[in-house]
C-alpha cells in the first residue's frame, strides 16, 4: 500500500516538470517572483521518551556489551544474496558454511545469553522438582529438626539481609518491567494523534501541490509584464543604447565643431579688441609724441642761444643737446599693421550661425530613440501578440496535465488508507491491551513471589523469639517461615515461564535494535538496501527499476530519504526527469524563438540624421582662410612689452635741472629749468596716465590677451579645421553606412535582455520545482514515524526494557530461593530439637 502511494505521488509530481538543457544567461534586470506558497507540516518526527529514557540508555549499553560489533553490512548483503535450502546439500557448500560461521560469530553474544537462558528454563524446574522430592523424603532441609548452633543468630540475620537485598533488586526489576509495559501502552494509545498528523501532512502535500503549480504558471505574467515594459520603452532602452554606441564618435565630432564655432566668435571678439585697443593706445602715444617733439624743439632753440657759446656753458649745452634724442616715445602703436581685413572676413563667416547648425546636428542625433520607436512600432506590436500567445499556451498546457485526476485518485487512496487505519486502530489497541495484560500477569507473578518473601520476612522477624526453642516457636514466626517456603515454591513454578518470555523478547528486541534501529539512525541500513542486485538479482538499482523500469539510473534509498528529510522537492529526490520529459514546457527555445525572430527583424534607418550640412563645413573652411594667421603677432607683442618713452622723463628733467645749475646765473639757466618743469608736467599728465590710467591699462591688457588668443587660434588653423570636418564626415559615414552593425549588436543585447527574463523565469521554475514544489518532507516523516518512532522508540525500547527488568528479577530469584529456604528453618516451628545435659547447657 505504501509503495503504491509513493508511485502515485511520483506520477503526479513528475507530470509537472522536466529537465532543461543548460542555456546562456545574460545579465538582465532581476525579476522578483515571490515565494512559492507552502504550508508548514505539523508532524515532528522526533520522540522524547522522558524520564524512562534513562532506562533505555542503560539497556542499550547492556546490548552493546552483549553485541559490541558494528552493523555487518557485508554479511547482511551476502546472506540476502545467498539462497539456502533450494537444493539438498546447500548448507554444506563452503561459502554457506563460512556465512553461517560469520553469522554465528556476529550473534555470539545473543547466542550465549540465550543459551544461558535456556539452561535456566530447563534446569530450574528440574531443580525445583528434585528439591521438592528431596524434602518429601525429609532431606534437603525437609526434616523438621533444627540443630542448635552458637552462630545461629548471625546466620539468621545474614540470610534475612541477603533475602531482603535480593527482594529489593527483584522489586526494582519488576518496576522497570512494569514501567516499560505501561510506557508502550501509553505510546500506543497516543500513536493515533501521530498517525493522524502524518495523514494530515500527506493531505497538505497533495492539496498544496496544485496551488504551487498554478503559482508557477501565474508568475509568467511577471515575466511578460517586464518584457512588455521593456518593449514599451524600446526608445529609452534600444534607442539609447544605439545612441550611446554611436555617440562615442558622433559626440566628439559635434563637440569639436561646436568648439570651433566658439573659436570663431572668440576670434571676432579678439580682432575687435585689437582694433579698438590699438586706436586707444595710438591716440595716447601720438599726443605724447607731439608734446615731446614740441618740448624738444623749444629746448633745442634754447640751446642755440648765444649764451651757450660761452666757454663756461658750451660743454654743458653740448651734453644737453646730445641727450635730446632721448625725448621720444618708445612704444609706437601707429606703425602696427591693421586687422580690419581679417575682421571683415570673420564677420562674413559669422553671418552663418555655425553653432545653430551644430545644435541641429545634436538635436537630430538626440532624436535617435524617437526614430527607433517610430520604426519599430509594427514589429513591437507583433512581439506583444507573441507574448500573449505564449502565456495562453502555458496556461493551456498546464490545464492539460491530469493533475486533478491524479489528485482525486491519490486523495481517495489516502482517505481509504486513513479509514483503514482508523478502523483497525481499535483492534490494535485491543491487542495491545491483551499484551499489556499478559505482561502485567508476568509482573504479578514476580510480585506474588515478592509478597510471600516480604510477608515471610515481616512475620518471621516480628514473631521471632530468641528465647523460644525451635519446637516452641510462635505462630507468627512459623507463618513467616511458611510464607518464605511458599515464595520458593512459586519461584520454581513461575521462573521458567518468566525466563522463556525474557529469552524470546531478548533475542527479538536485541536484534531489532542492533540490526534495524541503529543502522537506520546512521543510514547504514539504506546503504545495504542500495546494494546493487540485492533486492533483485537482475537490477543494479532496485528503486529506479521499480519507478522507471531502468535499473541503471543511480537512484538510491539513502539519497531519496536524505533529500526528503531536507524537505526538497520530490522531483529532485526521485530524479523524475528520467520518467517524464516535457521539454516543450521548460525548453527556452520554445518560448524565445518567436520573440527572438521578431526582434532580429527590427530594421532601424538613421540616414535622416545630418550632423553638419555642407554650408556649415564651407563656413569652417572660410574661417580657416580668413587670414588671421598672417597677422604680425611678434610686432604687436614687441610694442606691448615696450615702455612708454625711451627715457624716464622725470629723471631726464632732474638731470636737465642739475646741469642748468652748472651754468652761470641768467636767462639760459632759467629757460632750461623751465623746460625741465615742462618735461615733469608732461610726465605727470601724459606718461603716468598712459602707464596707470584704467583706459590705457585695460587697452594694453586686452590687446595682449587678444593677440595671444589670435596667435593660439591661428596656429595650424587649417589643419584643425580639416580635422573637425574629417571627424564630422567620419561620424556621418558611421551613421549612414556602419550604423547597421551597431544597431544589430545593440538589438542583440536588447533581445538578450528580453530573452533573459524568460530564462530567469525558467531557472526560477526549475529551482522551485527542485526545492519547493511538492516538498516530500511528509514521506520522510512517514518513514521516521514507522521505523524510528513506532518500531524503535515505542516498541523496541519498551520491549528491551521490559525483558531487561524481568530478566534481572528472574535471575535474582535463584539467590532469593536459597536464602529463603535457609531463613525459613529459623522461623518455622520444628517437630524435634536437640536436648543437652545441664553440664552441657551451662557452658
Amino acid at each position: 500500500m505504501a509503495v503504491e502511494l509513493c508511485l502515485l505521488l511520483l506520477v503526479f509530481c513528475g507530470s509537472t516538470i522536466s529537465e532543461v538543457q543548460p542555456i546562456y544567461k545574460p545579465p538582465p534586470g532581476t525579476l522578483d517572483f515571490g515565494f512559492v506558497p507552502a504550508k508548514t507540516y505539523d508532524t515532528g518526527a522526533y520522540h522524547e521518551p522522558g524520564p524512562i529514557g534513562v532506562l533505555f540508555k542503560i539497556v542499550r549499553a547492556y546490548l552493546y556489551l552483549v553485541q559490541p560489533n558494528s552493523f555487518p553490512q557485508d554479511l547482511v548483503r551476502k546472506l540476502a544474496q545467498q539462497k539456502f535450502g533450494n537444493a539438498q546439500g546447500d548448507y554444506q557448500k563452503p561459502e554457506n558454511v563460512v556465512l553461517t560461521l560469520q553469522a554465528i560469530y556476529y550473534e555470539i553474544g545473543f547466542i550465549v545469553s540465550a543459551a544461558l537462558g535456556f539452561v535456566f528454563i530447563l534446569l530450574l524446574p528440574l531443580v525445583g522438582l528434585c528439591f521438592c522430592m528431596c524434602r518429601c523424603c525429609d532431606n534437603c532441609g525437609g526434616e523438621m529438626h533444627q540443630r542448635q548452633k552458637k552462630n545461629a543468630d548471625c546466620q539468621r540475620s545474614c540470610f534475612a539481609t541477603f533475602l531482603f537485598v535480593a527482594s529489593l533488586i527483584i522489586s526494582v526489576g519488576v518496576l522497570c518491567a512494569y514501567a516499560a509495559n505501561q510506557h508502550l501502552t501509553n505510546q500506543v494509545r497516543g500513536a493515533k494523534k501521530l498517525v493522524n498528523s502524518n495523514f494530515k501532512d500527506l493531505k497538505i502535500f497533495l492539496n498544496d501541490t496544485p496551488a504551487q503549480i498554478d503559482y508557477l504558471v501565474s508568475q509568467y505574467n511577471t515575466t511578460k509584464d517586464k518584457a512588455l515594459s521593456d518593449l514599451n520603452n524600446v526608445g529609452p532602452l534600444l534607442g539609447s543604447r544605439v545612441q550611446e554606441q554611436l555617440g562615442k564618435e558622433v559626440r566628439p565630432a559635434l563637440d569639436a565643431a561646436l568648439t570651433m564655432a566658439g573659436a570663431i566668435r572668440e576670434t571676432r571678439e579678439a580682432l575687435e579688441n585689437v582694433s579698438v585697443s590699438v586706436e586707444v593706445l595710438q591716440e595716447g602715444t601720438e599726443r605724447l609724441h607731439a608734446n615731446l617733439t614740441d618740448v624738444k624743439m623749444h629746448l633745442s632753440n634754447t640751446l642755440n642761444d648765444s649764451a651757450c657759446s660761452a666757454t663756461q656753458a658750451a660743454s654743458t649745452c653740448n651734453i644737453i643737446r646730445n641727450s635730446l634724442n632721448q625725448l621720444n616715445i618708445n612704444a609706437n602703436f601707429s606703425g602696427l599693421p591693421g586687422v580690419s581685413s581679417q575682421l571683415a572676413k570673420v564677420n562674413d563667416v559669422l553671418k552663418i550661425d555655425l553653432s545653430s547648425l551644430v545644435q541641429k546636428g545634436y538635436a537630430a542625433f538626440n532624436d535617435t530613440p524617437d526614430l527607433v520607436v517610430n520604426q519599430t512600432r509594427n514589429i513591437l506590436s507583433d512581439i506583444k501578440n507573441v507574448l500573449e500567445s505564449i502565456g495562453s499556451n502555458i496556461t493551456i498546457f498546464a490545464k492539460t496535465l491530469p493533475v486533478q485526476k491524479i489528485l482525486a485518485d491519490l486523495t481517495m487512496y489516502l482517505t481509504q488508507s486513513e479509514a483503514y487505519v482508523q478502523d483497525y486502530f481499535p483492534v490494535v489497541e485491543q491487542y495491545d491491551f491483551y499484551r499489556w495484560l499478559g505482561c502485567l500477569i508476568l509482573c504479578c507473578m514476580v510480585v506474588l513471589i515478592l509478597i510471600f518473601y516480604c510477608l515471610g520476612l515481616l512475620c518471621g522477624t516480628c514473631g521471632y523469639d530468641k528465647h523460644a526453642s525451635p519446637t516452641t516457636r510462635g505462630c507468627i514466626s512459623n507463618t513467616g517461615g511458611n510464607f518464605l517456603m511458599a515464595g520458593v515454591g512459586f519461584s520454581f513454578l513461575f521462573s521458567w515461564v518468566l525466563m522463556t518470555v525474557v529469552v524470546l523478547t531478548f533475542v527479538t528486541g536485541g536484534n531489532v535494535e542492533k540490526l534495524v534501529c541503529e543502522p537506520f539512525e546512521d543510514k547504514t541500513l539504506f546503504k545495504v538496501l542500495d546494494t546493487p542486485y540485492l533486492l533483485n538479482q537482475h537490477w543494479k538499482n532496485y528503486l529506479s527499476g521499480i519507478l522507471f523500469k531502468n535499473p541503471n539510473i543511480n537512484l538510491t534509498f539513502e539519497n531519496v530519504y536524505s533529500d526528503c528529510k531536507e524537505n526538497k522537492g520530490i522531483y529532485t529526490s526521485l530524479h523524475l526527469e528520467h520518467l517524464f520529459n516535457i521539454n516543450e514546457f521548460l525548453n527556452i527555445s520554445m518560448y524565445t524563438e518567436d520573440v527572438a525572430l521578431k526582434i532580429e527583424h527590427i530594421q532601424i534607418n538613421l540616414s535622416k540624421i545630418i550632423l553638419l550640412d555642407e554650408i556649415g563645413k564651407e563656413n569652417l573652411l572660410n574661417f580657416s582662410s580668413s587670414g588671421i594667421e598672417g597677422i604680425n603677432f611678434a610686432a604687436y607683442l614687441a610694442e606691448i612689452n615696450k615702455s612708454v618713452t625711451k627715457v624716464d622723463l622725470l629723471s631726464f628733467a632732474n638731470d636737465l635741472e642739475a646741469r642748468a645749475d652748472q651754468l652761470p646765473k641768467g636767462a639760459l639757466e632759467n629757460a632750461l629749468k623751465g623746460h625741465a618743469n615742462n618735461i615733469r608736467m608732461i610726465h605727470n599728465q601724459q606718461v603716468i596716465p598712459l602707464e596707470q590710467a584704467m583706459k590705457y591699462v585695460k587697452a594694453r591688457s586686452t590687446l595682449n590677451q587678444s593677440i595671444r588668443l589670435l596667435k593660439r587660434t591661428s596656429s595650424e588653423l587649417m589643419v584643425k579645421v580639416k580635422n573637425v570636418i574629417s571627424a564630422v564626415n567620419a561620424a556621418q559615414l558611421l551613421i549612414n553606412n556602419n550604423a547597421s552593425l551597431v544597431i544589430v549588436q545593440e538589438t542583440k543585447k536588447y533581445m538578450d535582455t528580453i530573452v533573459g527574463y524568460f530564462e530567469q523565469y525558467i531557472e526560477w521554475v526549475k529551482e522551485s520545482i527542485a526545492m519547493e514544489v511538492a516538498a516530500c518532507k511528509p514521506i520522510a516523516n512517514v518513514i521516521d514515524t514507522a521505523v524510528d518512532i513506532f518500531l524503535c522508540s515505542y516498541i523496541t525500547d519498551s520491549v528491551n526494557t521490559f525483558w531487561f527488568g524481568l530478566g534481572g528479577s528472574s535471575i535474582f530469584l535463584i539467590p532469593a530461593i536459597i536464602f529463603a529456604v535457609k531463613l525459613s528453618k529459623y522461623y518455622r516451628r520444628m517437630d524435634t530439637e536437640d536436648v543437652y545435659d545441664d553440664s552441657v547447657e551451662q557452658w
